[in-house]
């Protein structure tokens, strides 16, 4: 299978800090939604469990035909396309109560029409649930992101269609941050090398495979060190109301 997006597994245990990061804000949306919900970038189904049991009818979207086809299979009764967006195309106006987009918006080129396209397909007075990194808090260049964002930057694009924008963020407690600084501190020691600072100078496909060996690399020298990312949960992470200072923004959209 050709990989076509950075994927954190829930079964290496040196991913284990981020798939917890990346699990919390599902547990938060599962007490949130209700009526149909649609996850844009659904992936592997980190959140199905929750988000299916939260809704009355779930429809995923994932580019990755394979994904889509064992989670149709997984999960009858829910629907999955498997599509590029944006648009959404096939989808028609005002049909969800909920979308769910989590860790997704960074991979977009066009952000502006992801963003118009999520809001066309709400029903009025639908939320758009929306996470993604704070740039501030990155470590070095993703070459799997398209960009990354600060706050009041995607807090402008999504107010260009959603007369209401609600701020949050996603942080974590003094466990998750002790990991915090010791992936930056780790992460110097490898980026030290790039003393022609080629990582943002080269293009993003040439730097995924290189960034992921060094990204597994790294992760699992973590692990090793003193065993504190095999140590950390989800609820090691908490909603925040001070998104520029959190480790991930989540942002909560009305139409």
């Amino acid at each position: 299978m050709y990989k076509t997006t950075e994927i954190t597994s829930a079964e290496i245990a040196s991913d284990n800090p981020v798939h917890q990061r990346l699990l919390f804000p599902y547990v938060e949306a599962a007490a949130m939604v209700s009526g149909r919900v649609l996850e844009i970038g659904c992936g592997w189904g980190r959140g199905l469990e929750l988000l299916t049991k939260a809704a009355d009818h779930y429809t995923g979207i994932d580019k990755n035909e394979e994904l889509i086809s064992s989670l149709s299979a997984g999960y009858p009764n829910s629907t999955f396309i498997a599509a590029n967006i944006p648009p959404l195309g096939g989808l028609p106006d005002n049909t969800f109560d909920y979308i769910v987009t989590f860790q997704v918006i960074e991979h977009i080129e066009n952000d502006d029409l992801f963003i118009k396209e999520a809001y066309r397909v709400l029903k009025p007075g639908g939320k758009l649930l929306l996470t993604t990194v704070n740039k501030t808090f990155s470590l070095t260049r993703n070459p799997w992101h398209v960009r990354e964002y600060y706050a009041d930057g995607l807090k402008s694009l999504m107010g260009k269609y959603f007369p209401n924008v609600e701020t949050r963020g996603i942080h974590g407690n003094e466990k998750v941050m002790t990991y915090y600084e010791q992936n930056k501190e780790s992460v110097k020691k490898l980026t030290r090398f790039d003393i022609f600072n080629l990582q943002y100078r080269l293009p993003r496909r040439l730097l995924q495979v290189p960034y992921d060996l060094m990204n597994r690399l790294n992760r699992n020298r973590l692990l090793q060190a003193d065993g504190i990312a095999a140590e950390i949960n989800y609820t090691d992470y908490l909603v925040s109301n001070d998104p520029a200072g959190s480790l991930d923004f989540f942002y909560v959209a009305t139409k």
